[in-house]
């Protein structure tokens, strides 16, 4: 289900495994969490950078994080309730109040600064879905102001 590399780091840093239904229980009890939604190892080259990143991520929070890996079959209720649209990503939350979503490959630096600014917000609704550039369905806002900017 995970990739080799993920299931030895899941095994050494004791990296908790949730799905769907657990997700919330376990955010609420946890104050900060940084949950990890893996995606398919094989069709996204970066998962296993990322899996390789959170521990450190983590480390680098001094406790404040607590890190979980979401289940693989229930990433696509994950990416509907919190509407991101890449795999790998870090959803972070606070007592299960949504704060922000990292859905990319980052250097360290920015990774910092990202996860610094985002653990400064207050919780909030995850932001509206936004489709793909060039994918938006006929008739959405974004293709009705494209056709306006012209």
């Amino acid at each position: 289900m995970y990739s080799p590399l993920i299931d030895s780091i899941l095994e050494r840093e004791s990296i908790p495994v949730v799905d769907a239904e657990t997700l919330e229980a376990f955010a609420a009890e946890n104050g900060h969490v940084v949950l990890f939604v893996s995606g398919d190892w094989h069709r996204h080259v970066e998962v296993n950078d990322v899996a390789v990143i959170l521990p450190e991520i983590v480390k680098a929070s001094n406790g404040l994080l607590t890190p979980a890996i979401l289940d693989r079959g229930s990433e696509r209720a994950i990416q509907t309730r919190y509407r991101f649209n890449r795999f790998p990503c870090l959803i972070f939350l606070r007592d299960g109040g949504y704060l922000g979503v990292i859905q990319k490959v980052l250097d360290w630096t920015d990774y910092v600064a990202e996860i610094n600014e985002i653990l400064a917000r207050e919780p909030s609704p995850p932001p509206t879905f936004e489709f793909p550039e060039g994918c938006a369905p006929a008739g959405s806002a974004s293709t009705q102001n494209r056709a306006h900017s012209h």
